[in-house]
This record gives structure tokens, C-alpha cells and sequence, in this order.
């Protein structure tokens, strides 16, 4: 992983001890590199320069304001699927213009104030949607720029849980039937068609699943540049892999742009994608502390103070992550379970390990964990959510604090016949 790395047999973020940093504030905590995240947007910027992109970062993925307002810096824009994660890249620094909302459920109100900043464009998931979109901006004498999800019926070869391409999936509308969608779009006065997307899954191991959804969608996109004064870009929304495994191979971006640049060119249309994973999943860690190693006649169990509230893939997803100690000790390897205080048998966040050998007090590092760890976390068994710290070369700094009891009742109130 870019950004962490072994020096003098202990696990650094950059020019940081990790465990200096487990020390000072506490555990569980989530670190993050900005070298990693500066050093992913700017090789996915020059490995697809050919197509010349338009980069939307995918707040689902992370969406802590100093990592939004980081790539925000970088020139990135912002892919948002509620009037929260809307609201949160404005007050990070992202212009209107740069925000793309998408997301199968828009309320009115977050309709309503995503019209009223005037963002570059929304996904629209339905046809239902577009006919309250329009309505919506009529009432603000607007016309709201669209981009409707088409589903290619695309096999992702993913985790059926974040396959969204296919046309049993609840987003988007089926390629059978877009024709129409885009019709009823051109009629409607409250909005304007200016491009196609599609959003197929994540994480995605290679270019295949582009190539065989853009040659899908590439009929429809020559109609529809036809129909449409406005129509000039397809979104092709995000899901590239990273390595989790320590073999498993990068994402090969240049073997993308080579297959899609020639294809976008022949339609004439600006191209953007939307990376989440990519940008910031190996670009952060979850650091927890060993409470106990428990030993039955069947299996080991090492028990650590995070669980599936602070990191929620591996029970959700089956998702492999590796676990390795930030100061190993040297001896007979141990072959164990680690798990957390979560009262869930599906508390876990590694199944059947080979570790070195652990005791109580010692610090663990979840790697890969900067992408749907924190998003996700919850207050399950009342805990209190994890503090993050963003490292920049030798300095570090808490972009979030830890969650106190009293910010876990807060909002809570009993009525005065209780």
C-alpha cells in the first residue's frame, strides 16, 4: 500500500509510527494518507488522459470533509447520493457545478435544494423521477440537467450485494426500455437531457465489464447525440478494484483507455467516472487494540476493541481484508479468528488467520479499510463511533473525533409521562 509501509520492523502511514498514533488517541481509529489519495487521483488522471475525464469522487466511499476537501483541491468533483452527502461537499469546498447527485430515492426536498444550487447534473434512476424532477423545476422556473441510468445487463463478476448494472437491479432503467425514458425526458419542460449513465458495480477486477456495457450502450448514445441539442456525455460511474489481497493484481487502467478512448471518440462524447474506492480504500487503515486471546478445543479466538460497528464488510460483504500486527513479536505463527466485542456471531473482521503471535494491549492494523469503513459504521451496542486522523508526512492531524456517551444521546428525549 502506497502510503504505509514497514521501517525498522513496525508499520508507518508515511513518515508516522502507527503505533504513536494508537497511543496518543485511542482505538479503534482510522488513519488515512494523503500521499495515497494524492498519488491514486493523479495516476487515474494520467492513466485515462487519452479519454480526458471528468472525475467525480463517489462520497459514499469516504465521506469525511478534509478527504472531500483534499480531492475537492485536486480538481476532483463530487458524486452524491443524498441532500447530506450534497450538503457535505459544498461545505468541503466542492462548487455546485461540480456535483453530480444520483441515488434511487430523492425526496423533494433534497430535489428541491440540489435545484436551487443549481449542481451540474442529476442521475435520474426512474421515470417516476424524472416527472417529479421536472415538476420540481418548473415550480423554480429551472430546467434541471439529466442524465439517465441505463442498466447494460452487464455481469460484473462481483459480490452480488454491489452488482448494479444488471436489469434485475432496483437502479437505473433496463436498456430495453431507455429509448422511452429519454423520450418522456425530451417532453417533459422541467428538464434537459445531457447525457447517458451507467454504474455496473464494485469493485470490478479488469476493463471487460466497460467494454461489453459501452458496445451495449453506444447505439442508444448515437440516437440519442441525434435528438438531443444538449446531450454530450456519458458517465460511466465508478467501480474500479484495488488490491486487497497482497498478490492481487491493480486495476489496469491504461488497458481501459485504450479500449474506451477510440469508442467515446467515434460518438464525440465528453467522458466522466466516478471513483470512490479507487481514490481512498488503500489509503486508509483501522487500528484496534487486542482486549483478550481466548482459546477453546475447537479454534483461537483473538478478540480486539473494533468491530463489525466500526467495519462492517466482512460480515456484510465476506470481504477479505488483511490483519497484521503494527509491531510484530517474534515467534510460533498462531492460526485464529479475530473478532470484535459486537454481541452478533457475525462479528468479525478475519476469519481463519495465520498471524504472529498476539497478546492483550497489542495493536492491529485492518489495511485497506479507507473505503466503506467509516461511511458505513454505526452506533450498534452503543458505541461510539471511531475518530479518524489524516497523516501528511511526519504530521497528523484528528479530522474526526472519537463519539462520547453524550454524543450518543444527544437528540434523545423522554416524554414528560414517562
Amino acid at each position: 500500500m502506497e502510503g504505509f509501509h514497514w521501517r525498522d520492523g513496525e508499520l508507518w502511514a508515511e513518515n508516522v509510527r502507527l503505533a504513536d498514533l494508537a497511543r496518543a488517541h485511542g482505538t479503534p481509529l482510522y488513519v488515512y494518507s494523503r500521499a495515497h489519495i494524492e498519488g491514486q487521483f493523479r495516476a487515474l488522471q494520467s492513466a485515462l488522459q487519452g479519454l480526458q475525464p471528468t472525475l467525480f469522487y463517489a462520497l459514499k466511499a469516504n465521506s469525511n470533509g478534509a478527504i472531500i476537501r483534499l480531492l475537492a483541491r485536486l480538481g476532483a468533483g463530487a458524486d452524491v447520493v443524498s441532500g447530506g452527502e450534497m450538503e457535505r461537499a459544498i461545505r468541503a469546498g466542492v462548487p455546485p457545478s461540480r456535483i453530480v447527485f444520483a441515488g434511487v430515492g430523492k425526496t423533494v426536498e433534497e430535489i428541491d435544494a440540489a435545484i436551487a444550487r443549481d449542481i451540474r447534473c442529476f442521475t435520474v434512476e426512474s421515470e417516476p423521477e424524472l416527472e417529479r424532477l421536472s415538476a420540481r423545476a418548473a415550480r423554480q422556473k429551472h430546467r434541471a440537467r439529466v442524465a439517465i441510468r441505463v442498466n447494460p445487463d452487464v455481469d460484473p463478476q462481483t459480490h452480488v450485494y454491489t452488482s448494479t448494472g444488471m436489469r434485475e437491479n432496483k437502479f437505473g432503467v433496463d436498456l430495453e426500455r431507455a429509448e422511452q425514458a429519454f423520450e418522456l425526458a425530451g417532453s417533459l419542460p422541467g428538464v434537459e437531457v445531457v447525457g447517458v449513465h451507467m454504474h455496473l458495480g464494485s469493485p470490478l477486477a479488469d476493463e471487460r465489464p466497460y467494454v461489453e456495457a459501452l458496445d451495449k450502450v453506444m447505439p442508444l448514445c448515437r440516437r440519442l447525440r441525434a435528438r438531443h441539442p444538449a446531450f454530450r456525455y456519458l458517465d460511466m460511474g465508478g467501480g474500479f478494484g484495488i488490491p486487497y489481497w497482497p498478490r492481487q493484481s491493480p486495476f489496469p487502467l491504461e488497458a481501459l483507455a485504450r479500449e474506451l478512448a477510440p469508442r467515446c471518440r467515434d460518438v464525440g462524447l465528453e467522458v466522466a467516472f466516478e471513483p470512490g474506492r479507487f481514490l481512498v480504500g488503500n489509503a486508509g487503515v483501522l487500528l484496534t487494540t487486542v482486549q483478550y486471546v481466548k482459546d477453546n478445543p475447537f479454534r483461537k479466538f483473538v478478540i480486539v476493541d473494533a468491530g463489525m460497528n466500526d467495519l462492517l464488510r466482512p460480515p456484510l460483504y465476506d470481504a477479505w481484508h488483511e490483519i497484521r500486527p503494527v509491531v510484530p513479536r517474534d515467534g510460533e505463527a498462531i492460526h485464529a479468528d479475530v473478532v470484535g466485542p459486537i454481541c452478533e456471531s457475525a462479528d468479525f473482521l478475519g476469519t481463519d488467520r495465520q498471524l504472529p503471535p498476539v497478546q492483550e494491549g497489542d495493536v492491529l492494523a485492518v489495511l485497506g479499510a479507507g473505503a466503506y469503513g467509516m461511511a458505513m459504521a454505526s452506533n450498534y451496542n452503543s458505541r461510539g463511533r471511531a475518530a479518524e486522523v489524516l497523516v501528511d508526512g511526519d504530521r497528523a492531524a484528528v479530522v474526526r473525533t472519537r463519539e462520547t456517551l453524550d454524543d450518543l444521546v444527544r437528540g434523545e428525549c423522554c416524554p414528560d409521562w414517562l
